[in-house]
């Protein structure tokens, strides 16, 4: 974490508006060819040369303080004197994706080396962005604003302020390379019309606006995107024909292919006789159309346009196979519609290992690209619905980064986040935040995830090296030891946690109480690590007493029960076993081959894929896993024991009917929510290491 300082600039915002949620401030200055820029802001800015997106950021990190960017603007500077646009948003609200920090922005651009502007002093002109509607509803609970523009817009100059002093330090991770994707093809032509529905998408971020979830109520609206995007009623009729250019006549609809699933900024040419342009995109289809509230977010943007030729590119990124693009006007020509993408750079990765297997290449590859699409400035779950940066979720995708480039950059960020702010509002004294950085304003936790950032820890000293952040870490992570200290009772399990306790996403998440024994299996993993970080000998001791109570507590004699609840004072098995139950006893180092021969070979021979995809079940009574984290736990013990045939035909079968429909890994096993999160790349990890293995014998 090095610090920055900026020579001359500080940070401002328009006068008196720096709180206010979702305000836009647009500045411009001019440049030769030999300009850099040096910037940062809150919460998020986007920086043009020419009409080209040079970047979006910044990085993200924990409260107080700002990665800063430094920009090579070289490549687009391609004239005498060049137009450099910022345009910057000041979201103002809580989420899990961008903290609920005042609006800022500071900047020096240079040219040859000299500082020609400046925030705080001269060489940029400030205008209110209003080309984009402020008034608007959030994208989802998780993350601040949708977007509805108004163009032409006649832009008004401010006034700006110097704000609060900041503390700025380094970016510390690469840049994406912003590279632009077309879609492939149309696959469906139709018209609409305006209907009224019976029933709304009325998600809660839309119903319950207020002090915990922060926004515009939705009667004071001035474009209520969801709403009127669901009001389109569209007659489809498949085709396939090239997506290059375009024609809409009135109420034309489209639907366009990327492919496969790609994150980033939705980016198009249209020239319209004037009126609204729908846009609405999914990461698939459904019944054949796109249901762009799917997962709980409203995937759509509106755009009011007068006549005339427009460049449009979206604000925020987003990720999308499918987009629907409607138009009221009599006339409307898309040319190069796409996404720019914006995802981890594709530069210095290790060479594709020779696989020799179509599925296995298939998932490699969909592995990678999910990899990419939630790795920018932190590991994400998925960059559509949240873009947050959770933990547990990654623990998986470090050992990706790892595998991929060798090295622990972004992994750098990410852990470092959650020791910069002296607390956590919202949550108790000790807890870390479920996902960071973020605001929980609801006061949720998840006490497990938690613990999974000492494990990452654990794993992040080994690949780097970096003692210096581990010793910054030791306050935390011992206060965090402290509050799990107050749930442990006579015997040293944890009983009774309470917030969010979190397993998995299956039938696993109805027994966490009230002795959840997969949560202390984690514990005793938790202490070992401690132990193994910091030389603590008396809690590797104590992780090891734990195990065994464990296993005296929890073994039914078959299998490893889920859970004891307390009747009449006194804590009895649930015999409610679950299959994630099983991969968290090996997971953790409770259970091992050699302790429980029987269970092992069953867990190898009679579970996996097939079980439930194919019917395969013996076990009827033992409830399944899911993709998150289940079936990756299962897998890694497998690679742990060498078993990689095993392993091969799990990832086949648990994995290439995803990378065959979307070209990424989801979050189930099953596309009711996510099909691209970051932990689930963690498979090219296992074929990185099986193949490595067979390149190095050769």
């Amino acid at each position: 974490m090095q610090d920055f300082k900026f020579k001359k600039a500080s940070p401002v915002w328009i006068t008196g508006e720096e709180k206010e949620m979702n305000v836009s401030l647009v500045m411009t200055a001019k440049a030769g060819k030999d300009a850099r820029l040096d910037i940062t802001g809150h919460s998020l800015y986007q920086v043009y040369v020419n009409g080209e997106l040079a970047a979006e950021g910044p990085a993200r990190a924990g409260h107080g303080f700002y990665r800063v960017d430094t920009l090579d603007l070289r490549p687009l500077c391609t004239k005498d004197e060049n137009t450099v646009t910022v345009i910057t948003a000041g979201y103002n609200v809580n989420s899990f994706y961008l903290l609920d920090e005042p609006s800022f922005v500071c900047a020096e651009l240079y040219d040859g080396g000299a500082i020609t502007a400046f925030t705080g002093g001269g060489g940029f002109a400030y205008e209110r962005y209003t080309d984009r509607v402020r008034r608007v509803q959030r994208y989802s609970f998780q993350r601040p604003f949708a977007e509805a523009y108004r163009l032409p817009a006649k832009r008004e100059p401010v006034s700006v302020s110097r704000t609060a002093d900041k503390r700025f330090i380094e970016r510390g991770v690469p840049y994406p390379d912003y590279d632009k994707e077309l879609f492939k093809n149309a696959i469906a032509y139709g018209t609409f019309e305006i209907k009224e529905r019976d029933r709304y998408f009325n998600d809660r971020a839309i119903s319950e606006i207020g002090d915990k979830i922060k926004g515009f109520e939705p009667d004071t609206l001035e474009v209520f995107i969801s709403r009127e995007t669901e009001k389109l009623d569209c007659g489809m009729e498949a085709c396939e024909k090239p997506a290059d250019e375009v024609k809409l006549g009135k109420n034309g609809c489209v639907i366009l292919d990327l492919g496969a699933e790609l994150t980033g900024f939705i980016d198009l040419e249209i020239e319209t006789s004037g009126g609204r342009l729908y846009i609405s995109f999914d990461e698939i289809l459904s019944d054949g159309d796109v249901n762009f509230t799917r997962f709980g977010a409203c995937s759509a943007m509106i755009y009011d346009l007068g006549p005339g030729r427009y460049r449009l590119t979206g604000f925020e990124p987003y990720s999308l196979r499918y987009a629907k693009f409607a138009s009221d006007a009599d006339r409307a020509v898309i040319t190069s519609p796409g996404l720019i993408r914006f995802e981890f750079t594709s530069s210095g990765f290790r060479k594709k290992p020779d696989l020799g297997d179509g599925a296995l290449s298939r998932v490699y590859d969909a592995a990678v690209s999910t990899f990419r699409q939630n790795t920018v400035d932190i590991f994400m779950d998925c960059p559509s619905r949240e873009r947050a940066g959770w933990l547990c979720d990654s623990y998986f995708t470090s050992r990706t980064e790892y595998a991929l480039t060798g090295k622990s950059e972004v992994e750098k960020n990410f852990l470092e986040n959650f020791i910069m702010p002296e607390k956590f509002e919202f949550i108790p004294e000790g807890m870390l935040p479920m996902c960071y950085p973020s605001d929980h304003n609801d006061h949720t936790y998840i006490p497990n995830w938690a613990m999974w950032y000492v494990v990452e820890l654990e794993e992040y000293l080994h690949r780097s090296g970096d003692r210096e952040l581990i010793e910054k870490a030791k306050e935390r992570v011992y206060g965090l030891l402290s509050f799990f200290r107050g749930f442990e009772n006579g015997d040293g399990l944890l009983e009774k946690l309470q917030s969010w306790v979190f397993i998995e996403w299956s039938h696993s998440n109805d027994l966490v109480q009230d002795i959840n024994f997969p949560t202390n299996m984690l514990y005793c993993k938790f202490k070992k690590a401690i132990s193994n970080i910091y030389g603590d000998a008396e809690l590797s001791a104590e992780a090891d007493r734990l195990a065994q109570t464990i296993r005296e507590r929890s073994f039914t004699g078959k299998w490893f029960c889920d859970n004891a609840v307390y009747k009449d004072g006194k804590a009895e098995l649930s015999y409610d076993c679950t299959e994630s139950c099983q991969y968290y006893a090996f997971f953790t180092g409770v259970a091992t081959k050699e302790l429980y021969p029987g269970l092992w070979q069953t867990l190898v021979s009679d579970f996996g894929p097939k079980r439930k995809l194919e019917g395969m079940n013996k076990y009827p009574e033992i409830a399944f896993a899911n993709a998150f984290i289940g079936n990756y736990l299962r897998l890694q013990i497998l690679c742990d024991a060498g078993l990689y045939e095993e392993l091969l035909d799990n990832v086949r079968g648990y994995f290439d009917y995803m990378a065959q429909k979307t070209g990424t890994l989801w979050e189930l096993d099953a596309p009711q929510a996510s099909c691209n999160h970051g932990f689930a790349s963690h498979v090219a990890v296992w074929l990185c290491e099986i193949y490595g293995k067979e390149e190095d014998k050769k």
